[in-house]
């Protein structure tokens, strides 16, 4: 080792910098549509700021978060949560102003009565899946406004303050409803276009790679395939509940996202090395070139793409798997759209008709008002006494020290009281993150730029970068969204909140305190009492994923058999939507505290590795089906690949069921027998199929010996470790 090598290891930033670096950088990296949602927020924003200052309307910070909470990222989930916001601050007023009318000159039967209403409130945020927003609303006024009535006698000032509130809160839903419909409003549809759009040109120039060895090299992962399924069938979901859209067209337009995911999902398995090879291989695949082609300029008309049709018909085979199974997805969907209501055949709907009953269930139980065990599930009533003994004991404390300051350890009582442990601090992380960004900025425009400012416009050009940071932020993912927010709050608290320059920086250092404490309090109360973790939750969901694969495994050993196409299937893309959730459950297990030394990072690495595991075998298997399906329309004998294929399935429903049982007792998967492959048909096209099925198979095989053992309470066996 040279010695420049040594220093530069000495210089290496420590590691928990380093994660917390790449962190950033991926998720403050630009998406699509992030822009135009800053751009709204800043708008609103700078309305709002001009309006409430001009006409000297208080309680300005509220309505700048009531412009972010607006500001959504298609016009369908801003009217939601607009709709939700005017129900539930109106509710909230009223029931504050007729506490107060009721029970302010008895301050101990004022405190029962609000309490009683907070524990109601978040017993029904928990249980009602459609207005949680509205019980929250209404749980987090009532007991705030009760910090404010032990500092003074005056009714009348309490019930004023309440109106303007309301009207600060609503006049900005209402201008944001006005920005977000008529300024660059993002409309699903539109998005749901672009996004197809997007992806087909990917896959455009894949295949260019493999026509022209100089062409960019274009790669197309797991994590690509996972987020482009997720965001096709929200926005799908967006587009059919803003419109309603006759059957054949809402028929035509799931049979374009289905074929649109299954041309995504094969140009992934098109291997790095596929080179076309003579001058007949090269135009089947600027055929299918053409096709994708045509097919993005279809979709980004409005008027043709749900009826798009195949200009000409491609060559049969091109002898490359994964471009026989986009060719086979671009006939399906010109057969989708040109008749009016596509039949599936007998066996896949026979092979699918447990699994979509049991699908077509759980989607009824989320589409009702109020979850199947609202009565019965005690870990409801659990969450509302946990989270109202964490309220009345900040409350106790903040008249105690007669510190009217940290008025902020009461938001945060409820802001950080959500039903997992992990997600609990993770709110509580971002809270604490973002409110220390914002202060800081804070304290930097008291010193050097409020005394510097002389009108309106010089307020606006010293606050909209600090809004646009927020907004930014608050774009993002729901790993860092919630820290935009806390970043533009406290920012507006501190500097914005009077009609006048703020003369101290008491108030910035005393809502910095409020919410330390909160959150403290906060997570000791969760993790003493009934704590609630999704460990063993998320353990279900990845056997779930595993029984998934499993019986897709099935269905297209079952296709392969029969000779029926599975390319229209939406199995692939409902599966790869379960691994995104199961991604996001992880990400809130691994913040999960836990009295254990070790067993958080544990279960995180076994739960990533099942992941990633899953992810290569779903892959390996898709690119099996397509080789498999290549060789029978040669006309070659699949009764192989389909035992096999079942084989497969066979192991994964092994282990998932192991996985699920309690306590957890799964062992990683036995080697496949790849012997039954190498039968193939006579001549060099036959050796190629088998190579093929082979190279695949061993994948597949590898991806299965990848899954970890799983043993309660088993910690860090050397079998463990590889598979980490």
């Amino acid at each position: 080792m040279s010695g420049l090598d040594g220093v530069g290891r000495r210089l290496a930033w420590p590691r928990p910098l380093a994660e917390l670096a790449a962190f950033l950088r991926d998720e403050l990296a630009a998406f699509p549509g992030r822009g135009n949602v800053t751009m709204r927020c800043v708008l609103g924003s700078a309305i709002v700021i001009v309006v409430s200052m001009t006409l000297q309307v208080p309680e300005l910070a509220l309505s700048l978060m009531v412009v972010f909470f607006v500001t959504q990222s298609n016009i369908v989930l801003t009217r939601v949560v607009a709709l939700n916001l005017v129900i539930g601050t109106t509710c909230a007023i009223a029931c504050t102003i007729g506490l107060y009318a009721l029970t302010f000159d008895y301050p101990l039967l004022r405190i029962i009565v609000a309490s009683a209403i907070f524990f109601c409130s978040t017993y029904l945020m928990r249980a009602v899946t459609k207005f949680g927003l509205v019980f929250f609303l209404v749980s987090l006024i009532v007991i705030y406004a009760q910090s404010f009535g032990d500092l003074t006698d005056n009714a009348e000032a309490l019930v004023r303050n309440c109106l303007w509130v309301w009207s600060a809160v609503n006049y900005a839903v209402a201008l944001s409803l006005v920005i977000n419909t008529l300024f660059l409003p993002a409309v699903p549809e539109r998005q749901l276009r672009a996004a197809m759009q997007r992806q087909v040109a990917t896959v455009h120039a894949r295949l260019a790679a493999v026509i022209d060895a100089h062409a960019p090299a274009v790669q197309i992962g797991s994590l690509d395939l996972e987020r482009g399924a997720l965001s096709l069938q929200k926005l799908l979901r967006f587009s059919t509940m803003r419109h309603r859209y006759s059957k054949e067209d809402e028929s035509a337009m799931l049979a374009c996202v289905t074929a649109v995911s299954r041309i995504f999902e094969a140009a992934a398995v098109l291997p790095g090395d596929a080179v076309a090879h003579g001058a007949g291989q090269i135009d089947a695949i600027r055929a299918v070139r053409d096709e994708l082609g045509s097919l993005g300029h279809a979709l980004g008309d409005d008027a043709q793409w749900l009826h798009w049709s195949a200009s000409r018909q491609a060559p049969v085979s091109t002898s490359i798997p994964a471009l026989d199974a986009i060719q086979r997805a671009l006939n399906a969907l010109a057969d989708a759209t040109r008749s009016p209501a596509p039949t599936p055949p007998d066996d896949v709907v026979a092979g699918g008709a447990a699994a979509g009953s049991e699908k077509a269930a759980k989607a009824a139980a989320r589409s009702a008002l109020l979850e199947p065990d609202v009565f019965a599930n005690p870990r409801y009533a659990r969450f509302s006494l946990r989270t109202l003994l964490s309220v009345l004991i900040r409350y106790v404390f903040y008249n105690a020290v007669n510190w009217p300051g940290i008025h902020t350890i009461m938001l945060t009582c409820l802001v950080v009281a959500l039903p997992s442990l992990g997600a609990s601090n993770r709110h509580g992380v971002l809270r604490i993150g973002g409110a220390l960004v914002g202060s800081a900025l804070a304290l930097f425009m008291v010193a050097f730029v409020i005394p510097q400012l002389e009108s309106v416009a010089g307020l606006l050009l010293m606050s909209l970068p600090v809004i646009a940071l927020g907004a930014w932020v608050s774009a993002g993912s729901e790993r860092i969204s919630y820290a935009g927010i806390q970043i533009m709050f406290t920012f507006a608290l501190a500097l914005l909140e009077s009609f006048s320059p703020p003369s101290g920086l008491t108030e910035i250092r005393d809502r910095i305190v409020g919410i330390l404490l909160g959150v403290g309090v906060a997570t000791f109360i969760q993790m003493s009492m009934w704590p609630e973790g999704e460990a063993d939750a998320l353990r279900a969901q990845l056997a779930s994923v595993l029984r998934e694969i499993a019986a897709l495994a099935r269905l297209e050993a079952r296709a392969v058999l029969t000779g029926l196409r599975a390319a229209d299937s939406p199995a692939v893309v409902a599966t790869w939507a379960m691994l995104a959730d199961c991604e996001t459950m992880l990400a809130r297990v691994s913040l999960e505290p836990d009295w254990r030394e070790g067993e958080t990072a544990r279960i995180t690495l076994l739960s990533q590795t099942v992941l990633a595991q899953s992810r290569a075998a779903l892959i390996a298997i898709e690119a099996f089906h397509h080789a498999a399906m290549t060789g029978a329309s040669a006309g070659a004998s699949m009764e192989r690949a389909g035992k096999f294929q079942s084989d497969v399935a066979d192991a994964l429903e092994r282990y998932a069921s192991q996985l699920a049982t309690e306590p957890p007792a799964a062992t990683t998967p036995a080697r496949l027998d790849l012997g039954g492959l190498r039968a193939a048909p006579a001549g060099a096209a036959g050796t190629a199929f088998e190579e093929a099925l082979e190279r695949h198979a061993q994948r597949i095989d590898a991806a299965l010996a990848g899954l970890p053992r799983w043993l309660a309470g088993e910690h860090g066996s050397g079998e463990f470790a590889s598979a980490g």
